[in-house]
Order: structure tokens, then sequence, then C-alpha cells
């Protein structure tokens, strides 16, 4: 039998900490292994606990729930956060993809929709309210003006990242320049790959460069 789903619920109001609490201890396949009542409480749970899943609230005290995942992602590429809030406009959906969140959700669906949405995030998989994941769809089918919106998948360490890529950058050299250890741009690399559908670094940068991203390669190629 494989582990349960370790979840960080990370949202200001006790009485929806408590109800979703519930619903996870009820089913076998998920374990509740932290709370967190502001976005520095969940930044600093994630880091100590490093959950599978964080669900977070966007309207925190602090620290709100968009700059905490940017923050958790950042760390730990591994965790993977569901947004689900009160919060329904195209800003804050979009924002909360840039900033890493795997997927967005209302407060106030079923149970059984919550629960399907948390276990496909855990399973790095990406997953969105139907009205939501419409306007979505509508937006990825524009054709951006800024190529770090070209990837909203993407958190903006990971677009850094595959800019650098699009310029033909070593591992190493990504380190150097980020001040990062070679083992966190690794784990950020395969990320991006898992996220773009891609099979090597070839690919990743090829579609970056189409998109507009590593134009500094081609200015110091001149």
């Amino acid at each position: 039998m494989s582990s349960p789903i370790r979840i960080l619920i990370a949202d200001d109001h006790p009485l929806f900490r408590a109800g979703l609490g519930a619903l996870l201890e009820s089913v076998a396949d998920t374990e509740v292994v932290g709370e967190a009542k502001t976005g520095d409480e969940a930044v600093t749970a994630a880091a100590a606990l490093a959950p599978d899943v964080v669900v977070m609230d966007i309207n925190m005290p602090g620290l709100n729930g968009i700059d905490a995942t940017r923050r958790i992602t950042d760390d730990n590429a591994s965790i993977n956060v569901l947004i689900m809030t009160m919060q329904d406009d195209d800003d804050a959906v979009f924002a909360a993809i840039r900033a890493g969140a795997r997927g967005y959700q209302l407060k106030g669906a079923v149970q059984e929709e919550t629960l399907r949405a948390i276990r496909s995030v855990a399973n790095g998989e990406a997953i969105f309210g139907p009205g939501i994941a419409n306007r979505l769809q509508h937006f990825l089918s524009q054709s951006p003006t800024d190529p770090t919106l070209a990837f909203p998948q993407l958190t903006s360490r990971e677009t850094e990242i595959l800019d650098l890529l699009a310029q033909q950058r070593t591992n190493s050299e990504i380190a150097d320049q980020l001040f990062l250890s070679q083992k966190t741009v690794r784990n950020y690399v395969s990320a991006i790959f898992a996220k773009l559908h891609v099979a090597d670094r070839a690919q990743a940068g090829q579609l970056a460069r189409d998109a507009g991203l590593g134009k500094q390669f081609a200015t110091d190629k001149r």
C-alpha cells in the first residue's frame, strides 16, 4: 500500500482548516501533517515538513498566498501547491499559476471535487475548476507580448532558468549566475522538462526561443 498524501493546510479561517482537515482524515490516502494561519507560517512549515501538497488560501495576514506559493515552489520544486480560495478573478488565477501553483479551486466545491483536486496535484497534474479552466484556455490561446507570459505553468524562478537554457547555458553556469547549487538547478531543470512535456535541454531551449526567450544568447552571438 502506498504512503498517504502528506498535506499542509494554509488558511487563516479555523473553521475551514477544521472542515478540510476532517475531510482529509476521513479517507485513507491523505494525511494532514500541519496547519498554517499565515503565508509566513506556510513557508516555514513547508520547509520543515516537506509535504506533498500545500492547500493554500490567497488572502491571509502578512505574506499573501501568492507570494507564499512562489517562495515555497522556488525553495522546493517537489512541493505541489493547490490554491483554494473564494477569489475568482483572472488576475488572481494567472498570478497563482505564475507563482507555481499546480491547481486553483474555489471554496465551496463538493468534497469529491476537493479530494480529486488534491490527488491530482499530488500526482503532478494541473487541475482547475471548469470556469477557471475555460479562462485559462483562452489565455493560453493568445500570443503574449511578454515572453515570460508564454509559460504560465512555470514559476518565476523556472522561467528564469528556462531563459538561461534558451541561451544554451550549462547547469554549472546557471548555478553560478543565480547563486544556486548545481543539485538545485538540476531539480529545477527536471521540473521544467516535466511541465513543458519535453525530453531534453535542446527541446526546452528551442521551445523557449520560439516564445521569445533567450534573447541574450542571440545578442552574444552577434
